[in-house]
Order: C-alpha cells, then sequence, then structure tokens
C-alpha cells in the first residue's frame, strides 16, 4: 500500500493517508466483459430540477445519483509552482470558512437522512480535506478527480475515464459523492461551479442526465 501525506493544517501535522486501490488479481485465463456503453455524452434534465427536488432524489435513490462537488472555498487559484501532490504545504488548501463550509455540506446530507455508499475524491489535499470533512461515508481517492488545470491535454482523456467509472456503476442504485475541481466538472458538464456547488448527474441504462445543481449547505 503506497501512502500519501494529506494534512497541512496546524492541527493535524504530517498525517498520513492509505492510497488504497480497486485492482483484483485473477487467474491468467480469466477473462470479463463488459457491456459497451452508450454514448457517454451528459445530457441535460429539461426543466433542471430545483433543490427540493434534487434532495427528494436522493433520499430515496431508485437509480444511481453522483453529487459531483468542487471542493470548499481554498482562496487562490491553481497551486504554487513547487506544487507536489504528496506534499499539502506546497497546495492551496481550504480556508478556515472551506473547512466550516465542508463540515455544513456533510450536515446538510445528514439532516435530510441522504445516504451516502461512497465518496470519491481527487487526490488534491484541499478536496481530500473536503471528503473527509463532510463524514459522510468512506473516502477514497480517485485519479480521475484530479486537477488537469496545469496540463489542458489530458481534459478530454480523463473525462472519458471519468464518465466510463460513472458507467461501471450503474447497476447499484444509491447516491455516491465524488470530490473535484472547477475545471473538471466544467469539462463534464459545461457548468462552471462555485466552491462547494455541485451537479448531480443521474446514471442508467440510458446513459448520464445531469439534473440540476446547488449549495448543499443552504
Amino acid at each position: 500500500m503506497a501512502w500519501m501525506i494529506a494534512s497541512c493544517t496546524p492541527t493535524d501535522p504530517a498525517s498520513l493517508r492509505p492510497l488504497t486501490s480497486n485492482t483484483v488479481d485473477l487467474p491468467a485465463s480469466t477473462e470479463i466483459t463488459l457491456p459497451v456503453p452508450p454514448d457517454l455524452t451528459v445530457t441535460t434534465a429539461s426543466p433542471a430540477l430545483d433543490q427540493a427536488t434534487i434532495w427528494q432524489r436522493l433520499q430515496q435513490p431508485d437509480q444511481l445519483y453522483v453529487v459531483v462537488l468542487r471542493h470548499a472555498l481554498a482562496p487562490g487559484t491553481g497551486d504554487p509552482d513547487n506544487f507536489q501532490l504528496e506534499d499539502c504545504t506546497t497546495q492551496r488548501n481550504l480556508s478556515a470558512e472551506g473547512r466550516a463550509q465542508a463540515q455544513q455540506i456533510g450536515q446538510a446530507f445528514r439532516d435530510r437522512d441522504v445516504a451516502v455508499r461512497q465518496v470519491w475524491s481527487s487526490q488534491w489535499c484541499r478536496c481530500l480535506d473536503t471528503a473527509e470533512l463532510m463524514t459522510v461515508g468512506p473516502v477514497e481517492p480517485l485519479p480521475a478527480l484530479n486537477s488537469f488545470f496545469r496540463d489542458r491535454s489530458q481534459a478530454e482523456a480523463q473525462n472519458t475515464d471519468l464518465k466510463e467509472h460513472l458507467w461501471q456503476q450503474a447497476e447499484q442504485p444509491g447516491v455516491v459523492v465524488m470530490v473535484t475541481h472547477q475545471v473538471n466538472i466544467t469539462e463534464l458538464t459545461d457548468i462552471v461551479p462555485q466552491s462547494g456547488e455541485a451537479v448531480v448527474i443521474q446514471v442508467n441504462d440510458t446513459g448520464l442526465t445531469h439534473l440540476g445543481q446547488f449549495m448543499p449547505e443552504q
């Protein structure tokens, strides 16, 4: 198991986070045949659902609902020139307001009894911190959610990986949360979200549908 330093606040110095893997060792003769996905372009529901209706869907999920969340408030743009993924002190991080916002987002889920099956997060510290401060479900790093702000040439391939990952979850109804970055959400949905804003995507056998967006803590 690889380890990543993922805390940079004075109250939690030198904390380590494990990087988990979904890799399964299979016999050499084993073949896995996955269904061919449909066109994975994210379509938009018309009209978009309002916040109250979105919460109702999340409370009683009959299909897979993915809450794609931009990380909480982290002042600035991009990351410092000395950025290193394994060192939070070289990254743009959550402010005190951002940490409080992440906790409020998680509380909003709990207040409405929304059961979250899984939380996936970018490996950037501000995303992992947002996901963990929400405390709504187990958090697992997902490289497909990592920022490509510095290298836009990765956008298309990474967005395709993310959509295929979503498609693989389609047969399991429920709610999952993905904490990522503005550039990733915009590439996926053409929406430019605020910090802490959520875009909700429905995943079923017809594909991916953007249902609406909202600020969960409001």
